[in-house]
C-alpha cells in the first residue's frame, strides 16, 4: 500500500494528528530569535516551514469551500499558477513573516484542527472516490484523501526531518 493511501478516514485523521504533533514539538525548543535563521543545510527557516504549512492548508480547504458554494476553483491560487509556486511559497513567507514562532505554532494549531474538523465533515465517498469534488480532477486523477495526503501528512513529515536538520546547525541558547 503506498503511503498515501488510507484504509478510513479516521486512519487519515489520526496520521496527520500524529505527524503534526511530532512536528509542533519539534519547535518548542527554538527561541523566537532564531525564526528567520538561515542555514545552507536546510532550504527553509523555522517560520517559512509553519507558513507552508499554514498557506498549504488554507488552500486547499478554499478550494473545497469554493466549489460547494459554486464558485470557480483557481489552483493552486488565482495569483500563482502550478509553474509559480516558488511565488506562491514566497507569498505564505510574506504573509506570516510579521508572527513570532510563539504565534506561528497557534495558528499552525488552530489551522490543523479546522483542517481535521473540515475532514470530518466529509463521506468516506468523498475522501476515497475520485471525482466526487471537480477539484480533484477527473477520474484519472487522485482522490480527496490524496490531496489531503500531500498538504498535510507528507509535509509534516518531511519538514520535521528538515526542523530536526535545522536544529542541528544551530547554536545552543
Amino acid at each position: 500500500m503506498a503511503s498515501y493511501e488510507y484504509t478510513s478516514k479516521q486512519n487519515l485523521v489520526e496520521t496527520i494528528h500524529t505527524l503534526y504533533l511530532l512536528l509542533d514539538g519539534e519547535f518548542a525548543e527554538i527561541n523566537d530569535c532564531h525564526k528567520d535563521l538561515r542555514i545552507p543545510e536546510v532550504d527553509r527557516t523555522p517560520a517559512e516551514m509553519i507558513a507552508y504549512q499554514l498557506g498549504w492548508l488554507h488552500l486547499v480547504m478554499g478550494w473545497d469551500k469554493a466549489e460547494l458554494e459554486g464558485r470557480a476553483v483557481c489552483m493552486p491560487s488565482p495569483l500563482y499558477k502550478w509553474n509559480q509556486l516558488g511565488g506562491l511559497y514566497q507569498s505564505f513567507y510574506t504573509e506570516y513573516a510579521a508572527y513570532s514562532l510563539t504565534e506561528l505554532r497557534e495558528l499552525f494549531r488552530q489551522a490543523e484542527q479546522q483542517w481535521l474538523a473540515w475532514i470530518g465533515t466529509l463521506t468516506e465517498e468523498e475522501l476515497f472516490t475520485q471525482g466526487v469534488r471537480g477539484w480533484t480532477g477527473s477520474k484519472d486523477n487522485w482522490p480527496m484523501a490524496r490531496w489531503i495526503h500531500i498538504n498535510s501528512a507528507a509535509p509534516f513529515k518531511s519538514f520535521r526531518a528538515k526542523i530536526r536538520k535545522w536544529k542541528k546547525h544551530i547554536p545552543a541558547d
